[in-house]
């Protein structure tokens, strides 16, 4: 990672992004859940994101887009579904909570989906396809953002879609699940966020400009980048774009319609005047139990198909075929051992924020 400062160990950033949470208003086992949650994406690999998020969901806390202590509402609860509302918790708790309904109705009825709208930011969206697949469940999720205008359509310039992440999940044995996980987005805004704090750059193209032109600057995004400043989107002119052209910008679509359109919390866009500022998730699940199918060696079945799909030949010497979910497992074993890197203008940011508080940070 480009300007990046030595490795925080784990156990030391869990405490210490914790002690933030707790210092600035929560319970200390939601102060705990959201370190445990943003290191855990971090583990994975997923820099987007974990820690680097401290900054802004603390400024939200503030100004009261999310808040501390929440749980679900059952807006619309049946055997096999339900509508819930996250009530602007933290996604780190409310993500959970709707998870664990989910699972519940489908290991009573064998499927099940769960409508999730209004919840903070439920970061790394393959921790809850993890979750699902702890439990023995295949589960596939679609997420939107409310408010969260970033991405143009094919064809377009304009910010019309949010990164809209999908993630399909399923169980293996040997506790490392399959997870496919992305932002429909060629990358995630958080990968954009670490760019411009000075860690590895977005690939050009990742962004366009209002009059077309293809970029890797992050100040498409953001407007001028200043070092250790806020990040701020609504001060770009440009746009992220989609993966895969059209098809990217198709899953995207989808993603509103059944996250933001089905859960009644709210597409990307158009935004009134009185939300501007706030953002809120929304996700659609859908919890699938194999023995429901009567598909009682699933796993087994899964797991073949995996071992002739890994033993393709490589197409580069010294190449290697990967299941989804081998290189977050390989990452975490690696961070956990030798601890995380962070890029210098996210460790000070963190730090600044950790001493509005008055929280030493970890040596």
């Amino acid at each position: 990672m480009a300007d990046a400062i030595a490795t925080v160990p784990v156990p030391a950033l869990r405490a210490f992004v914790a002690a933030i949470f707790a210092a600035a208003g929560c319970e200390q086992v939601e102060a705990e859940r959201i370190g445990q949650y943003l290191v855990s994406a971090n583990l994975a690999g997923h820099d987007s994101h974990g820690v680097i998020r401290v900054p802004r969901y603390i400024q939200w806390l503030k100004q009261g887009h999310v808040r501390a202590g929440q749980g679900l509402t059952l807006v619309n609860d049946a055997p096999t579904h339900a509508l819930v509302d996250g009530n602007s918790g933290f996604g780190q708790t409310i993500g959970p909570l709707a998870v664990d309904l989910g699972i519940e109705k489908a290991k009573r009825h064998g499927l099940a989906a769960v409508a999730l709208r209004n919840s903070g930011h439920l970061g790394r969206i393959g921790d809850w396809g993890e979750r699902a697949a702890a439990a023995g469940l295949v589960s596939l999720h679609f997420v939107n953002v409310f408010g969260g205008e970033l991405v143009a359509p094919f064809g377009g310039v304009d910010r019309r879609f949010s990164t809209d992440p999908i993630c399909i999940a399923a169980p293996s044995d040997g506790g490392v699940p399959m997870v496919l996980d992305f932002a429909t987005s060629m990358v995630a805004e958080g990968k954009v966020l670490v760019a411009a704090d000075g860690g590895k750059p977005v690939p050009h193209g990742a962004l366009i400009g209002p009059d077309g032109a293809l970029s890797a600057d992050p100040a498409q995004l953001y407007g001028p980048v200043v070092p250790g400043g806020p990040r701020d989107a609504s001060k770009g002119l440009g746009a992220l774009r989609t993966f895969g052209e059209h098809k990217g910008s198709g899953l995207a679509f989808m993603c509103e319609i059944l996250a933001g359109c089905l859960s009644a919390g709210g597409t990307s866009g158009p935004i009134a005047g009185g939300q501007r500022g706030r953002i809120a998730n929304g996700m659609f699940s859908v919890y699938v139990d194999p023995k429901g199918f009567g598909t009682s060696d699933f796993v087994r079945r899964a797991q073949d198909y995996a071992a002739y799909m890994k033993a393709s030949r490589p197409a580069s010497a010294g190449g290697e075929v990967l299941v989804p979910g081998e290189p977050e497992a390989r990452t975490r074993a690696a961070r956990e051992r030798d601890g995380i890197p962070l890029a210098a203008g996210t460790w000070a940011a963190i730090r600044a924020t950790a001493a509005e508080f008055g929280v030493a940070a970890p040596v």
